[in-house]
């Protein structure tokens, strides 16, 4: 039969033409639906030549038929001839806008051109990318529109596909949802909807179809690891890469997706965690000795173990395996700091960092990474100008970078340039005027400089665009508090504890807002919110431990809150100092004594830390080294002292050496 139909239509596509009589309009209309058909035939048998001819023929015969050129439009598409099937589908959409087929191929053939990576055609010389794209998009809307379009996945899918482009997330969700239902064999469609999902701000949604589709579908546990981390969920994080693993064969991608588990599980942060990372990272660095990314990651995870030798020894290694990575000065430079061996950190890095100068931008990445944490160094040795040019160099080198910004805000502040901290702070401000971090310094340094007002202003206007985030209202209400507006701070905290209920870092400033009120009893109820809920947090252990403390109340208790917290934090010289002080008021001046010299050595310029320490010295008896410590307090930070209290105390001490 279809030898036959082929031969007829090779008859008819030599005979017509030459007809000398035109058919009557109903044989018009009949012929151009036989020469439609025999054109559906004749590329069923790839005789494509002879096709076109008989559409064309079908196009003359019945010129009001929206049809017959949406068809060879369509076979122009197939053909690869994007040109003509867009021309001939504008024909037919000229008779019928709402054609269902010559919408379809003329949506393709806009699609192919806003593709933005097209190498050639006419999107590549006129550049006009936008424009096909909304092309693309209404043409294929209106195909959606047509009978049997909603069967038609591929509409749909290259449809959802624009709209993501567009940054139309919103509407393609549903229609990737279906497709996804529809079409479990569409690989990209999950990724896709992921995609959409996060494009429209929606992760939890996202997070919660992926934990539905996961379990039938491994190949998105990795995918699922990644929203959790966007939400911080580190531990659901390590167990999605867990799964991922686990379901997984062993190929190049398992290495990947074990340097991420590693990470999520550093992240996670509990000791169970850590230990577990250190175990995945020793068995990828046993494979491949030189994989500096998991080296790094051994480092970082040795030393939140506590096991600073081994952490020092494998930044070096990571070093000495690459030593114009910055990554290996950035882990050195973290046990270090551990260690409070700032000149130490200083010797490390001023190679790398002077190595780096003038290089390309790409490799001066280097300079952004190391300096802050010189001029820290130089900070915590109390050498200021050092520590403000440092950042006046990271802040050169990245200007764009909020954090080299902030620290070098800071860096002012501590020097008591509070002018200067709040020109820096104002001039960054333009670009980004409601950047939480820079108005709350910014705050700050007004506050530090008389203008406690105009600092409280400023964060209440900054509170209006970041109203969604808990430390707005945190900044806001330790402001209030320094400025003796406590009732302000503890409504705004209460304000916000109903608005974020989960959140502990809320009831942990509503404790120390409660504490400057001398409502202790309030302070102590909230830092035992926050510990019932995170029994492991180390501040609000030691606040209600130091507030004990500095009470001279259920000292026993003060110490067992204070000890807690440094078995979290073993080297945090404030958690030291507060045992410290609680030792000094149950009497207990040997145990004082030792936990304040390791605190006092550590945070030399902490007016409060050297005056407990010459507190306990000259109760010992130690008074020249009492005086000195006292010394060191005033010509620290100054910060919650009494300057006249302190030189009241050198001076009596002075007297008591001069009758001996």
């Amino acid at each position: 039969m279809k030898v036959v139909l082929v031969a007829v239509a090779i008859a008819m596509s030599a005979a017509w033409p030459a007809a000398q009589t035109p058919p009557a309009p109903g044989d018009r209309i009949a012929q151009a639906y036989e020469q439609f058909l025999f054109g559906r035939q004749l590329e069923t048998n790839d005789k494509v030549d002879l096709a076109i001819a008989a559409y064309k023929r079908a196009m003359q015969l019945d010129p009001a038929s929206a049809e017959i050129p949406a068809e060879l439009s369509a076979l122009y598409l197939r053909q690869g001839r994007a040109q003509d099937a867009l021309g001939t589908a504008e024909q037919a959409l000229k008779i019928d806008p709402a054609n269902h087929e010559a919408n379809r191929v003329a949506g393709f053939v806009y699609a192919s051109m806003a593709d933005p990576d097209r190498p050639s055609g006419r999107n590549s010389q006129s550049g006009r990318a936008e424009e096909y794209l909304a092309q693309a998009i209404s043409h294929l809307e209106a195909a959606l529109q047509g009978p049997g379009a909603e069967t038609d996945p591929n509409v749909r899918a290259t449809l959802a596909r624009l709209y993501l482009r567009a940054g139309s997330s919103a509407k393609a969700i549903p229609l990737l949802s279906d497709l996804v239902r529809q079409e479990p064999g569409w690989q990209d469609g999950p990724l896709l909807l992921a995609e959409a999902y996060a494009e429209s701000g929606r992760n939890e949604d996202a997070i919660g179809w992926l934990e539905r589709a996961a379990p039938d579908d491994p190949e998105l546990y990795p995918t699922l690891a990644d929203f959790y981390e966007r939400e911080r969920r580190w531990k659901d994080a390590a167990g999605a890469y867990r799964h991922a693993l686990e379901a997984l064969p062993r190929n190049s991608a398992a290495r990947q997706l074990k340097t991420r588990y590693a990470s999520a599980l550093i992240n996670a942060g509990s000791r169970d965690d850590l230990t577990t990372a250190r175990a995945v990272l020793k068995e990828l660095i046993g494979a491949k000795a030189d994989d500096v990314r998991a080296l790094y990651l051994l480092s970082q995870t040795e030393r939140r173990l506590g096991d600073l030798n081994a952490s020092e020894a494998t930044a070096r290694q990571v070093i000495a395996q690459n030593p114009k990575s910055p990554w290996g000065y950035y882990a050195l430079a973290e046990v270090l700091e551990e260690r409070h061996q700032y000149q130490a950190v200083i010797d490390a890095l001023t190679p790398a960092v002077n190595e780096s100068k003038g290089q390309s931008a790409g490799d001066r990445m280097s300079l952004g990474l190391l300096l802050p944490h010189v001029g820290f160094a130089y900070q915590e040795l109390g050498q200021l100008d050092k520590a403000i040019a440092t950042f006046q160099e990271a802040h050169r080198v990245s200007p764009d970078d909020s954090s080299a910004t902030s620290y070098l805000i800071q860096a002012y502040i501590a020097a008591k340039k509070y002018q200067s901290a709040i020109e820096v702070a104002d001039e960054a401000r333009v670009s980004r005027p409601n950047d939480l971090r820079l108005a709350r310094l910014e705050a700050q340094a007004l506050r530090l400089n008389g203008k406690a007002e105009q600092g409280i202003a400023l964060l209440e206007t900054v509170l209006k665009a970041n109203g969604n985030d808990p430390s707005a209202y945190v900044a806001l209400a330790q402001l209030y508090s320094e400025a003796d507006r406590g009732d302000q701070a503890v409504k705004l905290l209460q304000d916000a504890q109903s608005k974020f209920p989960a959140d502990d870092a809320i009831p942990f400033e509503l404790g120390a807002v409660f504490d400057k009120q001398k409502r202790f009893a309030d302070a102590e109820a909230a830092f035992k919110e926050v510990l019932a809920r995170d029994p492991q947090n180390a501040a609000a252990l030691n606040y209600l431990g130091y507030m004990l403390a500095e009470r001279g109340e259920r000292l026993d208790e003060s110490v067992t809150y204070i000890k807690k917290a440094l078995q979290l934090e073993p080297e945090n010289g404030s958690y030291l100092d507060s045992l410290g002080w609680a030792y000094y008021k149950a009497d207990r001046l040997d145990l004082a004594e030792e936990s304040l010299k390791r605190a006092a050595d550590q945070m030399t310029t902490n007016s409060v830390i050297q005056d407990h320490y010459g507190d306990v010295l000259f109760k010992r008896g130690r008074v020249d080294d009492a005086i000195a410590a006292w010394t060191r307090a005033l010509a620290g930070d100054r910060d919650s002292i009494d300057p006249g209290t302190i030189d009241k105390k050198i001076k009596s001490a002075k007297q008591k050496l001069g009758r001996r």
